[in-house]
């Protein structure tokens, strides 16, 4: 078959979260965009994921037309717990910066974009292959890509956007790019189980046996992690031994305990922190994961990238309504000042939290006495509770 040439002003590479919200974010703006993705959205659908949104994060889904299904599901957290000596301390953003968080995972937040997209008549192409960019730095950038029917696309677009993950094939194309990379020396162990939750906010535990963390996903559906190896193997961990280091790393003078239930995935979640600089390269734009990675202690990954597309909206629409090209100058600046800010909160709880390999006495008890401060000064806990319910 002969290749199928069109045109549409916005080309998206990537259908996840980034990429739907932009294409959203332009159709309430007037601007055409095409977003393909080669997943199928009931692998996306079926992609378990975590999430915990900032409060500027909800507001985005809501007031853009998304969806407010997020007030209905999902659920406010006015707090967290840090706990470490075997006690918790809360941390109340509401009593500290007048905000909340909320647990809605990203699987939610996708499944709003795409129905939203769908009900707008969006056009998302999932489940295609081949996928490329060409020509990014001329007038007339292209996406070309194989459909799910073995049809070849070429799809030539006024501006290209990668928001492709951090495996990212669009990324590629930045070729002055610079890349700043950090791997961590230890990774999560994660499950999800079947069981009512623990506690009614998360809990951030600091143990001697290592980091562990209480999150939750429903009322029936909850999903905790403990630090492990990077090469270690879910193989290696029967039911009874999950639940034993849980409830070991938990214990506490208080009493807590965890209840339990049957483990119904188990996965291990290597730690690294990444960012690519610039996040432009003539008409190529990148957003979200496909510039930036963050270990997931901050619980940043996804409101970065819905932070990203929202001033990525921005700058295209002054781009090409109000023909406006020096717009597009502003975007890796602006961008990247929440990002560095991110990677650095990301990187302090993670180092605050984590048993650090070959740590010495004096490591562990700076590593106490830092916790203990945060915890009980209220600046301490203040600086948390903003930097987790997210800048403005």
């Amino acid at each position: 078959m002969s290749r199928i040439v069109s045109t549409t002003t916005v080309g998206i590479v990537g259908g996840g979260p980034a990429g739907l919200m932009l294409s959203h974010l332009l159709h309430v703006a007037g601007i055409e965009s095409v977003v393909i993705d080669n997943r199928s959205r009931d692998e996306i659908e079926h992609t378990h994921r975590a999430g915990i949104l900032e409060r500027d994060s909800v507001r985005l889904l809501i007031e853009s037309g998304v969806s407010d299904r997020v007030l209905r599901d999902g659920h406010e957290h006015q707090g967290i717990d840090l706990r470490f000596g075997g006690v918790n301390h809360r941390i109340d953003f509401q009593g500290l910066v007048g905000a909340s968080t909320w647990l809605y995972p990203q699987t939610d937040v996708f499944i709003d974009l795409a129905n939203a997209r769908q009900r707008d008549g969006g056009d998302v192409r999932f489940g295609v292959t081949e996928t490329a960019v060409a020509d990014v730095t001329s007038d007339r950038p292209r996406m070309l890509f194989t459909d799910a029917d073995g049809q070849e696309h070429e799809i030539r677009c006024d501006l290209l956007v990668g928001a492709d993950g951090s495996r990212s094939v669009t990324r590629a194309s930045v070729t002055n790019r610079k890349e700043y990379f950090r791997q961590y020396p230890y990774a999560w162990f994660g499950i999800l189980c079947e069981a009512p939750p623990s506690a009614p906010v998360l809990i951030y535990t600091r143990s001697e046996r290592g980091f562990a963390l209480l999150s939750q996903r429903t009322e029936a559906i909850q999903r905790m992690y403990f630090q492990c190896s990077p090469e270690e193997s879910v193989d290696n961990w029967s039911e009874d031994r999950i639940w034993s280091e849980l409830q070991a790393r938990l214990a506490g003078e208080d009493g807590f305990t965890l209840k339990e239930g049957p483990i119904i995935e188990k996965t291990v979640l290597p730690f690294r922190s990444y960012v690519c600089e610039p996040m432009r390269h003539g008409n190529l734009l990148l957003a979200g994961d496909a510039a930036h990675t963050v270990p997931p202690t901050g619980a940043k990954g996804l409101n970065l990238a819905l932070a990203d597309v929202r001033v990525l909206a921005e700058v295209l629409e002054r781009a090409l309504l109000k023909d406006d090209r020096s717009a597009l100058d502003t975007y890796t600046d602006r961008a990247l000042a929440r990002v560095w800010k991110a990677q650095h909160f990301s990187y302090w709880m993670t180092t605050m939290l984590h048993t650090l390999p070959e740590a010495t006495d004096f490591d562990v008890r700076r590593q106490l006495g830092e916790l203990d401060s945060v915890a009980n000064s209220t600046a301490g806990a203040t600086y948390l509770a903003e930097c987790y319910t997210g800048w403005p």
